[in-house]
């Protein structure tokens, strides 16, 4: 069945470091990530001390904490430490740089359709405030870097777009962008890039300050095992004294990055915490778990597509062009047609699946068709891509087609 790929040999001990539930196949660790029982030990030894001792948790020496573990977390993505600031995901990086811009109509923010859908409602939210307007530029899937370059290039107007937001690894396609040719291209028409790198971190190996972009920001954790709540704004030089909080606090006076992180009685574990993540990833391996994931979620993808009767020829695939996208741990395979008519539909479909498969996996509405995306972690094993492949053809509407038209 699995047309010669070989499926990688489990990592020993790997799945026993999860509390998952064992009777579900977690197939869509890109949603909420999955927290190692180590990193929750040490973020509930963090609460334990901050309940016993508020006063002191919070007024001695809890900035310098911080400072600590931002450093730690800049050097793991290959980011200036001076220029990163602590966020609880992307969506609210984005939100900050999309109310430091002070758009004014007339202003537009480009994206793509290959946008997540919360960053997009924060841009419409925040131009239709300003009289702005969202602008989306549709990059065909399986284009080649320099076609995706080219089209983006072209859709800019300098002057007016104030704003290009482009996804690093693209939550609904899974497809990996040249983000560092599209930060260039950006910098030339004068217009700031925001890169959205929400599955970056530890699932690739990512040099911040080489791609150049004016804002980058990844969430610690999906692929890095942080405690959910976590991640790192990175800003280029020319904004860190303009960027503005969403909620002004007592480290307003002191700049960038406090005045971003600092929201008093917030609960600090799930960042301070986020360094163990690291560890627990180091100690398995980094290029051992990325060689793994990235071979695992491959065979998923075939196995699940040869069930549904997709050519190998129209599943989306690694692009040549960057050479990293082999080690993507997230892959598409598109549904037959009449699986879902529209989100409405896909959404009803991921929760069938879950009911009566036992399956968590991703079900999308994208460019007219329905797309399953799985994802692969040290803690799946081939059989339960095995299963799915199995039981997914009978659970599809039976309106549904068998050669993924797509």
């Amino acid at each position: 069945m699995n047309a010669g790929l070989v499926p990688p040999d489990p990592l020993p001990g790997a799945r026993m470091l999860f509390s998952l539930d064992p009777a579900m196949s977690h197939l869509n660790h890109g949603a909420f990530g999955a927290v190692p029982l180590t990193v929750q030990r040490t973020q509930q030894r963090l609460r334990d001390e901050m309940e016993t001792n508020p006063h002191r948790f919070f007024t001695q020496g809890l900035l310098e904490r911080l400072a600590h573990t931002r450093r730690h977390l800049a050097g793991f993505v290959g980011a200036d430490p001076e220029g990163v600031a602590l966020v609880d995901n992307v969506t609210v990086g984005t939100a900050i740089v999309l109310r430091t811009l002070r758009l004014a109509a007339g202003d537009e923010v480009l994206l793509t359709d290959h946008g997540y859908g919360a960053v997009a409602l924060a841009v419409q939210h925040e131009c239709a405030r300003a009289g702005a307007v969202p602008r989306v530029v549709d990059v065909p899937l399986a284009a080649s870097s320099s076609t995706v370059v080219e089209t983006i290039r072209s859709a800019l107007r300098p002057g007016r777009t104030r704003l290009l937001i482009v996804d690093q690894i693209a939550s609904s396609t899974a497809q990996l962008f040249p983000v560092a040719q599209i930060a260039a291209a950006g910098r030339a028409a004068g217009v700031p890039v925001l890169v959205d790198a929400a599955h970056v971190p530890g699932m690739l190996s990512v040099d911040v300050d080489r791609i150049g972009a004016d804002f980058w920001v990844g969430n610690l954790h999906k692929w890095a095992f942080a405690p959910r709540g976590t991640a790192l704004l990175a800003v280029a030089a020319q904004w860190r004294d303009r960027l503005e909080p969403l909620g002004v606090s007592w480290e307003q006076a002191s700049g960038f990055p406090q005045r971003l992180e600092w929201q008093g009685t917030r609960d600090y574990t799930a960042w301070l915490a986020a360094p163990a993540g690291l560890y627990a990833l180091r100690a398995l391996g980094l290029d051992r778990v990325r060689a793994h994931n990235a071979a695992l979620v491959g065979y998923g993808q075939r196995v699940i597509a040869e069930a549904l009767g997709v050519p190998a020829d129209r599943l989306p695939v690694p692009d040549p062009g960057l050479p990293e996208s082999a080690d993507l741990a997230m892959r598409l395979i598109p549904l037959p047609d009449g699986s879902a008519g529209d989100m409405g539909q896909a959404t009803r479909l991921r929760q069938r699946i879950a009911d009566e498969l036992a399956a968590e996996v991703s079900v999308s509405w994208w460019s007219g068709g329905s797309w399953l995306r799985i994802c692969a972690q040290v803690y799946n094993r081939t059989t339960e891509y095995d299963r799915l492949a199995d039981l997914l053809p009978a659970t599809l509407p039976k309106s549904a087609g068998r050669a993924g038209g797509q």
